[in-house]
């Protein structure tokens, strides 16, 4: 028994794991396995009273090993990839709202959306099996003229959820202000195009802002202090999916993401 645990004591086990994780016992002089991860230490009772524990021992090790290696896979794929967004100026103009045909036909005079739209490409590297990009938000910001005081404007904001963007493909995104919305600005039921003076919008991948642009001027105005622009919720930006153009030119845009509630 004694030369079983001189034995023990002298057994040293080492194992190196990717990305400079290690897993280290010694069972003659530790009581405790660390793993260097940024992890707090964990502890272990002493094995030295217990030959059974102490069997256990490199096998409990190898398994901490298998899901440090494993915890290491899953952050690299989450975080090691690199993303690009290639991004071109928005553009906007009026559209009409859409008739459908089918079901009981009613009359109406159709009033004017105003569209705000813009192109881009996404890239990651490395490239996933899926061609795809999980998900990208689209931040829109519109300064519009104010109707109630005369060179000032409102600042109009929308983010806008997209997924399964394809990668190194030109799809478009989108933004629009409805009928009641250009009455409300203009007094009218089109030319809603006439209010509108700054379209922006930027692209954030994994929450990390990628690209922005906007029709003119510098990018970023939206974030500058200025006594003649201020936000407002009166004058709401809408999704693609909260439109009659829902499922209009549907292979054009980069599919709008579903609230989960």
């Amino acid at each position: 028994m004694k030369e079983v645990m001189r034995a023990k004591r002298r057994f040293v086990n080492r194992l190196w794991l990717a990305g400079g994780l290690l897993v280290f016992t010694s069972f003659g002089i530790l009581r405790e396995i660390v793993i260097f991860s940024g992890q707090p230490e964990i502890e272990f009772p002493r094995f030295l009273q217990n030959l059974n524990r102490m069997n256990i021992l490199p096998r409990f090790s190898a398994f901490i090993a298998t899901s440090a290696v494993v915890a290491a896979l899953s952050v690299g794929s989450a975080f090691g990839q690199a993303a690009k967004v290639v991004v071109e100026k928005p553009v906007f103009d009026d559209l009409p709202s859409p008739e459908f045909s089918g079901g009981k036909q009613k009359s109406f005079k159709p009033g004017d959306w105003l569209e705000m739209e813009a192109k881009l490409k996404v890239s990651l590297a490395p490239e996933p099996p899926s061609k795809t990009a999980e998900k990208i938000t689209v931040k829109w910001y519109i300064a519009v003229k104010n109707p109630d005081k005369a060179g000032t404007f409102l600042l109009l904001t929308k983010t806008v959820e997209h997924v399964n963007v394809p990668l190194e493909q030109e799809v478009y995104c989108s933004a629009y202000l409805s009928p009641a919305s250009i009455k409300r600005l203009t007094g009218s039921d089109k030319g809603g195009k006439n209010a509108v003076e700054f379209v922006g919008y930027e692209v954030l991948v994994n929450g990390e802002k990628k690209a922005e642009e906007t029709n003119k001027g510098k990018a970023g105005w939206w974030n500058a202090a200025s006594d003649k622009i201020s936000r407002s919720e009166s004058v709401p930006l809408l999704s693609k999916l909260e439109t009659p153009f829902a499922n209009m030119w549907w292979d054009r845009y980069a599919e709008v993401g579903v609230e989960r509630r």
